[in-house]
C-alpha cells in the first residue's frame, strides 16, 4: 500500500497488505477468505454470484465493496458496480464471507446497513441476470445507438437467452454471464443493413454478414464454438 495511505490503513499496512489483513481478520472470527489473484491494494474473491472485489479509497479510510461480472480477457474487462463502503475491516470480512456463502440479499442488507442492492444484484441472486441485463441495455439512453441492433437480437428466441454487453459500440452475446471465456460473438452494425461479426477470442477477424443472414449466422456461431 502506498506510503501516503499508510495513515489511513495502519492495520492493513501492519499486516503486509489487504489480502493478509483480511485473512487475519477472518481467522479471528473462526473463518477464512478465499481471494483470487489479487494485488496489494485490492482483493478479489470468487463466488457463485460473481466476483467480489474490495478496493481501499485514497482520500479517506473507506473500503469499497464491488461485484464484478467478468469479460473475456484483460482488454474486455466486463463490468463492475459498487454495493457499499465501510471503514471497518471486520465488517468487510463478514460481508465477503456472507456473500460467498450465499446469504440472501435481504438478510445481507439487514445485517450490513451500508450495503445497497440494485435490480441487477437481485437478478444475480436469482441466478437469472440475463433478462435484467437486456432490460437495462434497452432502456439506457447511453446505449441508444445500439437499441436497433439490441432489439433485433432480442426478438430471436435463442439469442435473447444470451447475456448481452456493449463493447466499444458493438453488442457482445455470451452464453454464460459468469464465465468470460464462454462461447460468444461480437456484433457491430455498420449501417445500411450491413453488419460485422467476430466470433470467439479478441483479435479474431471480423466477418461482414448480410442483414438477412445475421441471426442464422449468430445462432450457428454460438452453437459450434
Amino acid at each position: 500500500m502506498d506510503t501516503d495511505r499508510n495513515d489511513l490503513y495502519p492495520d492493513v499496512t501492519a499486516s503486509g497488505g489487504l489480502v493478509s489483513a483480511m485473512k487475519e481478520a477472518a481467522k479471528l472470527r473462526g473463518g477464512e477468505v478465499w481471494p483470487a489473484p489479487s494485488t496489494a491494494d485490492a482483493v478479489t474473491i470468487e463466488t457463485a454470484r460473481g466476483l467480489v472485489s474490495v478496493v481501499p479509497a485514497t482520500d479517506e479510510r473507506r473500503f469499497r465493496v464491488r461485484v464484478h461480472v467478468p469479460g473475456f480477457t484483460w482488454d474486455v474487462p466486463g463490468f463492475t458496480w459498487e454495493i457499499g463502503t465501510t471503514d471497518d475491516l471486520e465488517l468487510l470480512v463478514q460481508v465477503a464471507a456472507a456473500w460467498r456463502e450465499g446469504v440472501p440479499l435481504d438478510e445481507l442488507a439487514a445485517r450490513f446497513t451500508f450495503l445497497e442492492f440494485d435490480e441487477f444484484a437481485r437478478a444475480l441472486e436469482s441466478g437469472a441476470p440475463t433478462s435484467s441485463q437486456w432490460a437495462d441495455l434497452l432502456s439506457t439512453e447511453f446505449h441508444r445507438r445500439q437499441w436497433r441492433l439490441l432489439r433485433r437480437l432480442h426478438e430471436d428466441e435463442a439469442l435473447r437467452h444470451m447475456f448481452p454487453t456493449i463493447s466499444h459500440g458493438a453488442v457482445r452475446l455470451r452464453v454464460d454471464p459468469f464465465d468470460g471465456a464462454s462461447r460468444q460473438v461480437l456484433v457491430h452494425e455498420l449501417g445500411g443493413g450491413r453488419y460485422e461479426v467476430r466470433v470467439g477470442v479478441p483479435g479474431a477477424a471480423w466477418v461482414e454478414v448480410p442483414s438477412g443472414e445475421l441471426i442464422t449466422y449468430l445462432r450457428a456461431a454460438l452453437n459450434k464454438q
